[in-house]
């Protein structure tokens, strides 16, 4: 930065040996070239990506590109990806920033606190991509507006997960501004930049042609048989013909050059660099494996996450080209990958270990890197180290790098000195894989831990194993059941341990597995709604008594609210307060708490910021949990366009992971989605496909579910008769059964109506009563709202009704629920109707009904508002649309139906199924302007005869 504020230039040099950008073009590199200087001297910001395979020649066009950006007077940043921290969360995005970070002052408080958080200067939570990406933005943008700015990201295919990330969330928004993005990536290395769809501009190795003309210029004297070995072994790759061995080849005895025959050619390029690092100092050579092993790239800021070793001392590895120096801050840099690859390469183990020592004390404050070190350096079990990796295990998990913490996990139980601490250590490596989707490593890190020949399976093989089966399978019961017995032998055990050991409390308490087990013990019985798992649960958790994790408590009463939901709201909030203290699969569960009770939404940043942090390299089984949380979370509160694009990204992790249990849950969601918008054949389909999975494998929330969808369907469509016979099949009215019925709370409000709708009042005022009875109305906003509508819906007579259904209107959260607040004032005014109530009292709760249900897209419940609303004569709104004309097929049922007889008799007499019956009506119903079979009649006979129509059969 210079004296005056504004970013300066900084001089790029070539590659040792690339052409000089100012010199001789670069052969075979005409369209690249045309393509850089378009990128450079293009008037808006721009991002392109370079792709090629190592070594052909892709820093030599970042550096040609550099030249060309400073000669337009553009201010560079150049960043190179380094391999041996692209495990470490932002390491990367601290070297596109470092040169502008004195000017992160000018940011706004909130920008500064992020940028904070990731570079560990502060704490909380990490931010999310974008909001770590506008912080970027305008990080960046105020520099290019000062002079354009180029930033030039070399092997991005090394820069970590995170930091790829918020590149490509910048790189895709730098048309509104000054700033450019160039990034090298390796065509055989995986990277986050695959996913970010930038413009690419591929790299691919010369043609036989051009590189004959690059190796004749540059290594002119080569005999024809040293030519044409060093041209079939480059294949084109521009950097094998610079470095293959100079001068004249001599013959090899296997008739190849030295690296012998058929050798990867990375491999053959880094023995190639052997002659001039073994002719260093050994001081040099100290010095650069240091750097190697450590990654190092220039950057040096004491104490930050970014910091990498600086080399000092090694101006003899830089002249004999092995080194470059970066112009922005004038530390030594490895010239290429290749080189730092073969100074590594060439050490001894001894001279590694000692090397990563030192690293190691240098890195003492760095909690990730310092652990790594230590583990590298280490040779025989060392407990002090073992727990040096698991603290860092944990700190890449808060950071949303649970695949990584796994590796961390794995390495402290070869190093662990007690036995016990191995296993108990593998048995969290294997927990951990299991929650980042990583099922078959999780049981591969437990067939290292065999128990001893007729012990009993550990505890932590048995949660792996049962849990790989109840997602993978959906065998619930018995995963369950396997599961149980062994928490019952562990706690036991402890029990009567009596000979000088630690006592039960003290085994207990250390023992996490087992608080992880109780915690799966708790999902499973949710799934499989079986009361005899229920108790059995109950029983487990009564007698580890305060030995259960306090999120495994809440988790249980979460998932019998009509029990043991008052209370939870309150517990939440001192949850959520602490959130540094909890893991993903901690966030997950209370995620799905809020659900339970309906206060997700006060959650939703954090957890979204979860999901994003986690969905790739982290806790990818709680990022499936909780997007379907969030879907429903915007289902309730009427986002449903939303609502279903999470679903989906639920059911395409659960698929690609295959977690068939969550992506059957994933369709079951979008089925009780399409339900509510009038979807009817998607919403069936689904119900069908989830309820011949679920039902044969006993998995009894996904089969209830099923009834919800079916319910929500028909109430649609308006057969009130089907809808209230697959309401009771989710709990009998009246019935709030915590172990058999969990999905009745939730469908509360769909089995008073169908009641209320098909002649059953009393069994909806039950039904009522036993919500509020139940306790839900204090347990959740939306239970409440549905416990309060239901009373109005079924109240005795008009005072009551009013009274019931202001207490509706009044209540606070009521606006969160659109559309259960709008089928609650449509089924209000239907009472007042049936109960006299004068047409003006009709009006207000009908008109917003419709105009609710037309805004979320409800047309089949907008249509029925508005019938009820032309019976009251609305004096304003949309006028009654005339009678659309009848096909001759749906007259027919029209006048069957209107005769009395019901779907499964019309269908006998017209040789149609009942479901094909209820389609045709749910069509004729919107055309008639009707919403019920008893308005049939009068409407019909509004209707010109059709010609042809069956009066006989009308008549019966």
């Amino acid at each position: 930065m210079a004296a005056d504020g504004r970013l300066r230039i900084d001089g790029i040099r070539p590659w040792p040996g690339a052409p000089d950008p100012s010199g001789v073009p670069l052969i075979g590199r005409e369209r690249e070239l045309a393509a850089l200087a378009s990128f450079v001297t293009a008037p808006e910001g721009r991002a392109l990506v370079l792709r090629g395979e190592a070594g052909v020649g892709k820093s030599a066009l970042v550096g040609h590109a550099a030249g060309l950006a400073g000669r337009e007077g553009h201010a560079l940043i150049r960043v190179t990806g380094v391999e041996a921290e692209s495990e470490l969360p932002f390491a990367g995005l601290h070297q596109c920033l470092y040169p502008v970070l004195d000017r992160t002052a000018r940011l706004g408080a909130r920008q500064r606190a992020l940028l904070d958080v990731v570079f560990g200067h502060g704490t909380g939570e990490p931010p999310s991509v974008m909001a770590l990406g506008i912080a970027v933005l305008d990080l960046l943008s105020p520099a290019g507006a000062e002079r354009p700015l180029t930033l030039l990201i070399d092997d991005g295919h090394w820069l970590d997960d995170a930091s790829a990330e918020v590149c490509g969330f910048v790189a895709r928004r730098l048309a509104a501004g000054p700033v450019k993005m160039l990034i090298a990536l390796r065509a055989d290395e995986r990277s986050r930049f695959d996913d970010a769809r930038l413009p690419e501009l591929p790299v691919a190795p010369l043609s036989d042609e051009d590189a004959e003309r690059l190796l004749e210029l540059h290594r002119p004297r080569l005999d024809a048989r040293a030519r044409r070995t060093v041209l079939d072994h480059a294949r084109g790759n521009p950097l094998a013909l610079y470095e293959l061995p100079p001068g004249p080849a001599a013959p090899h005895p296997g008739g190849s050059l030295p690296g012998g025959a058929g050798l990867p050619l990375p491999r053959r390029l880094q023995l190639l660099y052997a002659a001039r690092i073994e002719r260093l100092e050994p001081g040099t050579r100290a010095e650069l494996l240091r750097g190697a092993l450590d990654g190092t790239a220039g950057r040096q800021r004491g104490g930050d996450h970014g910091t990498r070793y600086r080399m000092r001392g090694v101006e003899e590895a830089a002249a004999s080209g092995l080194l470059d120096v970066d112009a922005a801050g004038g530390d030594f840099v490895f010239r290429h990958p290749l080189v730092r690859s073969a100074v590594v390469q060439l050490a001894t183990p001894e001279q590694c270990r000692a090397a990563h020592a030192e690293l190691a004390r240098v890195h003492r404050a760095d909690v990730e890197r310092y652990a790594g070190h230590l583990a590298a350096a280490a040779v025989d079990p060392d407990e002090s180290v073992a727990a040096a990796l698991e603290a860092a295990a944990g700190s890449a998990t808060r950071r949303g790098g649970a695949a990584a913490a796994v590796s961390w996990l794995t390495r402290a139980a070869e190093l662990s000195e007690d036995p016990a601490q191995r296993s108990r250590r593998l048995g969290d490596a294997a927990y951990t894989a299991g929650q980042a989707a990583l099922l078959d490593e999780a049981q591969r890190l437990l067939h290292r831990s065999e128990p001893e020949p007729g012990a009993a399976e550990p505890l932590a093989a048995v949660l792996t194993s049962a849990h790989a089966d109840f997602v993978q399978s959906g065998a619930v019961r018995p995963a369950f059941q396997r599961l149980a017995a062994a928490v019952e032998r562990r706690a036991d055990g402890a029990a009567r341990t009596g000979d000088g050991t630690l006592s039960r409390d003290e085994t207990l308490t250390r023992d996490e597995t087992l608080a992880r087990a109780a915690d799966a013990l708790v999902t499973m019985a949710h799934y499989a709604g079986d009361p005899a798992l229920w108790q059995r649960t109950d029983r487990i958790l009564d007698a580890l008594g305060d030995l259960v994790h306090p999120l495994t408590a809440m988790y249980h009463d979460a998932s019998a609210v009509a029990r043991s939901g008052v209370g939870l709201r309150a517990r939440l909030e001192r949850a959520f307060a602490d959130p540094a203290n909890l893991a993903p699969w901690d966030l997950a569960r209370l995620g799905v708490c809020a659900s339970h009770v309906d206060v997700l939404n006060q959650y939703r940043t954090q957890l979204r910021g979860a999901v994003e942090r986690e969905q790739e390299a982290g806790a990818v089984s709680s990022v499936m949990v909780l997007l379907r949380m969030l879907m429903l979370d915007r289902m309730y509160s009427g986002e449903w366009d939303e609502a279903r694009r999470l679903a989906q990204r639920a059911l395409d992790l659960a698929t690609a992971h295959g977690h068939v249990l969550l992506a059957y849950h994933a369709r079951a969601c979008l089925g009780q989605l399409a339900a509510r918008q009038g979807r009817l054949d998607e919403a069936r389909e689904l119900q069908s496909a989830v309820d011949a999975w679920a039902r044969p494998r006993g998995v009894g929330l996904l089969t209830q579910i099923t009834e919800a969808i079916a319910t929500g369907a028909a109430l649609t469509e308006g057969d009130f008769e089907a809808a209230y016979l697959y309401a009771i099949g989710m709990t009998p009215p009246g019935s709030f059964d915590r172990h058999a019925h969990q999905i009745a709370p939730r469908a509360l409000l769909e089995l008073a109506e169908a009641a209320l709708y098909s002649g059953r009042r009393e069994q909806a005022r039950r039904h009522a009563l036993a919500a509020c009875d139940a306790g839900l109305p204090e347990a959740s906003p939306r239970l409440a709202l549905s416990a309060y509508g239901a009373l109005a819906m079924t109240a005795d007579d008009l005072t009551e009704a009013a009274r019931t259904y202001a207490r509706v209107e009044a209540y606070p959260e009521a606006q969160d629920f659109p559309f259960e607040l709008a089928r609650i004032r449509l089924a209000h005014g239907i009472r007042l109707r049936q109960l006299k109530a004068p047409r003006a009292a009709r009006q207000a709760p009908l008109l917003l009904a419709a105009e609710e249900f037309d805004r979320l897209g409800a047309t089949a419940w907008e249509n029925r508002a508005r019938a009820e609303l032309r019976e009251v004569g609305l004096p304003s709104g949309p006028a009654a649309p005339e009678p659309a004309a009848l096909t001759w097929q749906e007259r027919r049922i029209a006048d069957l139906a209107a005769s009395g007889l019901t779907n499964k008799e019309i269908g006998e007499r017209t040789r149609l199924s009942p479901r094909t019956v209820s389609s045709h009506l749910y069509r004729v119903f919107p055309k008639l302007g009707i919403t019920t079979r008893a308005a049939l009649r009068d409407a019909l006979s509004r209707l010109p005869e059709a010609d042809g129509t069956d009066r006989t059969d009308a008549a019966g």
